[in-house]
């Protein structure tokens, strides 16, 4: 994380167990840019800490390679979401369709054409990228909520939340290679000029040698995985 910023606390936005490939406590950018304001941004996957290779899905590694595996043997998939500040939706979006099977070439393939194509700055329809996706405005910042589960979003713009509150839950939706929460706050509404804002999370749990310890205002690394209760 950039030294000369502090990282604004929020809630931790998931319950259970899950690992962040991508996170600021591994490289700044940590998606590798940062266009719409992901500058600090992390991703959430669900893991089963007893499975070897911290896999995301319940089904054997060739299966995976060769047919891809159902949405529904996702760890992760259909997780609850819940708001990590208190504040007010401003950006409510559902009905973008999810891919099932999860296929690593097809999934890959598809992230990468966005790469490469999409106008993030001129886009007027960001649903490609986000997926179903949710904007909350607070006090210190906008959180953004992206690749929900279709037909999961149960909040509405306008509403007011608080934190813990339910939001949508994990999907494969999007500019997604596997069934997770893409969580970042940023200085601004809309995602094409904002900068992003570094965050930590108040309380969560990280594994180590078989023992969960307790974290405070921390930043998940990518090789942790970590829980909520």
């Amino acid at each position: 994380m950039d030294p000369t910023m502090t990282p604004t606390v929020v809630d931790f936005p998931l319950r259970g167990v899950w690992m962040a490939p991508n996170t600021p406590a591994k490289q700044i950018p940590s998606h590798g840019t940062d266009a719409l304001g992901q500058r600090y941004a992390y991703d959430f996957v669900g893991v089963d800490p007893q499975v070897s290779g911290r896999r995301f899905y319940r089904s054997n590694p060739l299966r995976y390679l060769l047919f891809g595996v159902p949405l529904e043997d996702c760890y992760g998939w259909g997780q609850p979401i819940f708001s990590a500040t208190a504040g007010t939706v401003v950006h409510a979006v559902d009905g973008w369709p999810e891919r099932n099977p999860v296929h690593p070439l097809r999934d890959l393939a598809i992230m990468l054409k966005n790469g490469w194509t999409f106008d993030a700055k001129g886009a007027t329809d960001l649903r490609p990228l986000t997926g179903n996706a949710v904007i909350v405005e607070s006090s210190d910042g906008y959180a953004v909520y992206a690749h929900a589960q279709k037909g999961s979003v149960r909040v509405a713009v306008g509403d007011r939340v608080v934190p813990g509150q339910l939001l949508a839950h994990v999907g494969h939706s999007g500019n997604s290679t596997a069934p997770h929460l893409h969580f970042h706050l940023m200085d601004r509404e809309d995602a094409r000029v904002a900068q992003g804002i570094p965050c930590c999370f108040r309380a969560y749990e990280v594994l180590q040698e078989g023992v969960w310890h307790p974290v405070q205002n921390g930043i998940p690394g990518p090789a942790e995985i970590i829980r909520k209760l």
